[in-house]
């Protein structure tokens, strides 16, 4: 099943992405790999794909996984939370079904 994975960042997170970026995009690229990636991205803080200084609210990854409990310690090891970019990730099961 998949499960969507939302992170919230804390405030001014820029330089805390630029420092972990390598290591939480090398994991994504691990679900690519696994044919397990739906998709991935970031919330720009501003309505542009390219935000500038104003950098990220947060990101969203759906992917699959075998259960809630796998998605949860997935995303409870991703080096954005544990580098203190995100100050709260959820984890819920995710229905796709457009398109």
């Amino acid at each position: 099943m998949y499960y969507s994975i939302v992170g919230e960042d804390v405030a001014d997170s820029g330089k805390w992405r630029a420092q972990h970026r390598s290591a939480h995009i090398e994991r994504l690229q691990q679900l690519v790999a696994e044919g397990r990636l739906l998709v991935a991205g970031p919330n720009p803080a501003v309505d542009s794909a390219e935000p500038g200084a104003a950098g990220f609210t947060g990101s969203v990854v759906i992917a699959e996984f075998a259960s809630l409990e796998a998605a949860q310690a997935w995303a409870d090891k991703d080096p954005y939370l544990m580098g203190g970019v995100y100050r709260e990730v959820v984890v819920k099961p995710y229905k796709a079904v457009l398109p």
